[in-house]
This record gives C-alpha cells, structure tokens and sequence, in this order.
C-alpha cells in the first residue's frame, strides 16, 4: 500500500510539473485582429435576408500577434492570414469550412511552426479543413480605428463605422466575428479581395459594414 501512494505522488508530480511547463511555454498571446466577410454584417433587416443564402461565404482574417510565445518560441510582431470559403454561409457552414493560411514571411522556421500550431489550436472550428499553408510578405497597419493589411493574394481596408452606429443599433449586426474578440466593433470595409484560386474564385467588396475588428487573447 505504501508502495502505491509513492508511485501516486510520483506520478502527480510529473503531471503537475507537464501541466506547468506548458503554461509557462504559451504565455499571454494578444494582439490585434480584422476579419471581412464577403457579406454586410451590419444591415437593416431586408439587405440582410437578401444575402443570407446567397452571400457570405468567404472571408479573410488576419491576426496582429503584439505579445506572447507558444511552444516557446516568441510570436510578437508576427502576423497571420487566413482565407476562408465555404459552399453556404461562413454562419451555417460549421465545419465545412476550408481555409488557405499564410505565414509571416519574416518569421523564422520556429516561429511559422509555432504560428500554425497556435492558430490550428485556437481557432480550428473556423478554419475548417486546411488546404494550404504557405509563406509570404504581410503587411499590417493599425493606426487609430483603421486597419490595412496586405499580403499575396489577399488585402483588407477597413475603418470605423461613424459614430459606433453598431453599438447603438445592435439589433442590426447579424453575424458574430468567426473568432472571439474583445471590444468587439463592426467596421466599415473601404476595399477587400482575394486574387487566388485555390479554395474559391477571386473576390472583392467594397464600401459597406462587412467587417470586424478587436483584440484577441489565449
């Protein structure tokens, strides 16, 4: 019996030390965030029915990391794109869902691996099947209420909706951001595309409230 109450204490040690280690190996991961649907997500009621079944089934996301490591290895000053499709909309499609994800050029072999391993981790549900991952130049700005981001095939203008008209008229955001954000806020898309072909055909939007933005945390 005595026997069994040291390979006991044994084990939960090793257990408690694992679990320590991993949180001392992913720490405090932050940062900036703006997604744009290929659909209005701040819309009187009409414009919203009118899309619902025949818009909406691709966006872009990006993802400004401005803190934190995982695996170790430091993902501060990083960034990240993913480019989404499905066959309905992105609200109904769940898992059906594929994705095309670009990796920070600048980042070393480590930090791609920790990015993709983090962003497969956190955000699955919303990535769906991931059909490419791939290496390319991204620029992303943050000034103010505006966001531009700009990489390979892929772009996003965004600003503020004046005045908050989001906030105080929320019975008319339809949609929730395919990640979770804090301060959440609609934000109107000044221009956005994707030049690919690999998960859908190429699109654009332009001048309408088709996008989100905030900070997000894990």
């Amino acid at each position: 019996m005595k026997r069994f109450w040291i390979v006991a204490t044994v084990l939960f040690s090793c257990a408690a030390a694992i679990a320590l280690t991993t949180r001392a190996e992913n720490t405090s991961i932050k940062g900036d965030y703006v997604e744009v649907r290929t659909a209005s997500v701040f819309a009187g009621a009409c414009h919203f029915n009118g899309e619902v079944t025949t818009a909406g089934r691709e966006a872009i996301m990006a993802w400004n990391f401005t803190s934190g490591s995982w695996s170790g290895t430091n993902l501060a000053g990083l960034h990240a794109i993913a480019v989404v499709s499905a066959d309905e909309n992105l609200a109904n499609a769940g898992e059906r869902r594929r994705s095309e994800i670009i990796l920070d050029a600048s980042a070393t072999h480590d930090q791609k691996v920790a990015l993709l391993n983090a962003l497969k981790s956190r955000y699955a549900a919303a990535l769906g099947e991931i059909v490419s991952v791939r290496s390319a130049p991204i620029t992303f700005k943050h000034e103010g209420k505006s966001y531009e981001v700009a990489s390979a095939e892929a772009a996003i203008n965004v600003e503020a909706m004046p005045n908050d008209l989001c906030c105080k008229m929320p019975n008319l955001v339809w949609y929730d951001p395919l990640v979770p954000l804090t301060q959440r806020k609609v934000g109107y898309t000044i221009k956005a595309g994707y030049a690919g072909h690999l998960i859908a055909d190429p699109w654009q939007k332009a001048d309408e409230n088709s996008a989100f933005y905030g900070g997000f945390s894990f």
